[in-house]
């Protein structure tokens, strides 16, 4: 008789925003201004000062999540990020030593804005591998350093921050937090959220585009279109998987892409948008960092309650997606006290 899988739980949880804020008006006109509320639902984003990088926000929400966890250790550290400090070495293993966490295995992934729901699966593996008890998976982005200042298309969208949680193998008679992962990815598209240059593909950038190539270039209505497809399925997958129906689904926490998608993700699901939390006015995209981050904020404001069934699920770069089912444990997220 084989033994029992061992299920997984959410421990601690935490972010960071860096201080500084940047508002519409610091970077469009009164008329852009209005559209970007309107149509993609942003009115501010916070911004990395000079000397500071992922590394250092993925730093501060780690300490938090730590800290939520009431914990000082944890057995392995995940970093989920696009907008790494340096394309080698990875940054997972700077953020465990600041961390005072020497010695354990660290080490980075990118699957876009789904790197977080990725790490979380990546975590649960270890845990249930018996290759860790423990494990801080953390969603980083210092997005405005990828970002061209002038395509409008977009500037405007991302922001900066970091979202952490701490996993931890479920005791006995303990309640899981997760239930299955649906997650995937379509590389034919590859090049629909895409930096050209920087890498092994492109080292530089091609003559006569004035650096253009190392900047985010997305090809947003074709975005749009996947993003609603395949977190729609995805979503409806995962819930299944967990033997809900949405109906069941008390809470939906999707990535904040853009308010269009979220409206039309809703529509798809016939899910209730007042029960869809957002931040993204206040915070913009924040890419693999944007679920944790929502989900820290959520439940510090109360709006995630224990025993309530959350829905999660996100999309982005890769393309990539995935969706996943908790059940809500008692848990006092670590927030910065001005958000």
């Amino acid at each position: 008789m084989s033994a029992q899988v061992p299920g997984t739980v959410l421990a601690g949880l935490g972010c960071w925003l860096p201080p500084t804020v940047i508002s519409n008006a610091d970077l469009m006109s009164p008329q852009m201004d209005a559209f970007v509320r309107q149509r993609i639902g942003i009115a501010r984003r916070h911004r990395i000062s000079e000397g500071t990088a992922t590394v250092h926000l993925a730093t501060e929400a780690g300490a938090r999540a730590i800290a939520s966890a009431h914990t000082d250790y944890v057995d392995a550290v995940i970093l989920a990020t696009t907008t790494p400090d340096r394309l080698c070495p990875a940054g997972a293993p700077e953020v465990a030593s600041r961390l005072g966490m020497t010695g354990i295995p660290a080490f980075d992934l990118n699957a876009g804005c789904s790197g977080f729901l990725y790490g979380c699966e990546l975590a649960r593996g270890l845990i249930t591998g018996a290759s860790a008890d423990s494990v801080l998976v953390i969603g980083a982005e210092s997005s405005s350093t990828m970002m061209n200042p002038a395509d409008s298309s977009t500037a405007p969208i991302f922001g900066d921050g970091a979202g952490a949680a701490v996993l931890r193998r479920a005791a006995p008679q303990q309640v899981p937090t997760f239930g299955p992962t649906v997650w995937g990815s379509d590389g034919t598209l590859a090049d629909a959220i895409a930096i050209p240059a920087g890498g092994s593909r492109q080292r530089a950038p091609a003559p006569g585009r004035g650096g253009e190539d190392m900047f985010l270039h997305m090809r947003g209505t074709e975005v749009l279109r996947n993003a609603v497809r395949r977190m729609s399925a995805a979503a409806r997958q995962a819930a299944r998987a967990a033997q809900w129906t949405l109906e069941d689904v008390d809470v939906l926490i999707a990535h904040q892409a853009n308010a269009a998608i979220a409206t039309a993700l809703a529509a798809s699901l016939a899910f209730p948008p007042d029960r869809m939390p957002s931040n993204i006015e206040h915070v913009g995209n924040t890419a693999a960092a944007s679920v944790p981050i929502l989900l820290a904020q959520a439940a510090d404001r109360g709006a995630l309650k224990p025993d309530q069934r959350v829905l999660m699920v996100a999309f982005g770069s890769g393309l990539s997606w995935a969706a996943t089912t908790a059940t809500w444990p008692r848990i006092t997220p670590h927030v910065q006290p001005h958000l």
